[in-house]
């Protein structure tokens, strides 16, 4: 979208944000809010505008919506198990292993490269240049449900949703050990790990709330457990860390404390966790969705190795 000239409707005189906004449906009033800000709306006439200006009939603005920032990544033809798509939103089972966004030291392989050419390149731009459409994250070595915002409407709605923890997220884990209970919480607040920045940790001082809640599914001769993970909050590497700092690093996690020769040599192709389903409101509709999937074969075949022995 280029510059354009915008007349002020007839009617009652109000905030410039909420005129635009009813003007521009498609366009989130934040954005809009940003664009004046930024200069990209303005009045014709050169007086100061802001969000909260009151404007009146007849009056011209210039306006100009075109993302500021242009994608800069290049759409790549990587298979996606898409579980559930609309104009809005898509969802998605994220195979472990797959980076979701493009970061230092990161090649043409991630999430936001596939969902470039599965969506081709209309992917909403908020988030540029490197996370568009992003609105939570799974690590790397993490399988399971996620969700994208396809258009700039569906974007900030989902973030909010996460951002206020009203979604519902449900993950399965094998850990370490046997838990002395069947089920717990864990609430410890988690920062920067102190010494080794790439990490989190629990901490004192600095740290975020995080809140975790737990049970066990099986285990497997006392020295391995399936565990329901739900979390209301979303901090990194969350789940990983609490169940470390309660004595039970995940599988194959050798960020967090697991050496297989402390437990019985066993190996795992990668961080033994899986997001099992997420619960949210559809941006537009306000519909309730859920979405699951079952654990991929590397962990399905890890937990049968486990039971053989």
């Amino acid at each position: 979208m280029s510059e354009e000239r915008f007349l002020c409707p007839e009617g009652s005189v109000d905030r410039a944000d909420k005129v635009l906004a009813s003007a521009f449906p498609e366009t989130s009033r934040s954005r809009i809010k940003r664009a004046i800000e930024e200069g990209q709306i303005r009045r014709e006439n050169g007086s100061p505008l802001d969000p909260k200006s009151k404007l009146s009939p007849g009056e011209y603005l210039i306006v100009d919506l075109t993302p500021p920032e242009k994608q800069i990544h290049s759409p790549v033809p990587i298979p996606l198990s898409v579980i559930f798509e609309d104009e809005d939103l898509i969802v998605i089972d994220k195979v472990s292993g797959m980076v979701v966004h493009p970061g230092e030291g990161t090649g043409e392989d991630t999430l936001v490269h596939a969902l470039l050419h599965h969506c081709e390149s209309e992917l909403c731009p908020i988030g540029v240049p490197d996370r568009p459409g992003i609105v939570h994250r799974l690590d790397k070595d993490t399988s399971g449900v996620m969700v994208v915002a396809k258009t700039e409407k569906a974007y900030h709605p989902l973030v909010s949703q996460f951002s206020q923890r009203t979604t519902g997220k449900l993950y399965h884990a094998l850990v370490a050990g046997r838990p002395q209970t069947d089920k717990g919480e864990i609430s410890f607040p988690i920062g920067r790990h102190p010494k080794v920045r790439v990490k989190m940790a629990v901490v004192e001082k600095g740290g975020k709330p995080a809140h975790t809640q737990w049970r066990v599914l099986s285990s497997y001769k006392e020295k391995f457990s399936l565990v329901e993970c739900r979390i209301s909050t979303g901090r990194t590497h969350q789940i990983r860390v609490h169940l470390s700092s309660s004595g039970h690093p995940l599988a194959g996690d050798s960020t967090y404390g697991y050496r297989s020769s402390r437990y019985g040599g066993h190996r795992f192709p990668r961080v033994m966790l899986h997001a099992q389903s997420l619960r949210f409101l559809h941006p537009l509709s306000g519909k309730q969705l859920t979405f699951s999937t079952p654990v991929p074969k590397d962990f399905e075949s890890a937990l049968s190795l486990l039971t053989i022995k």
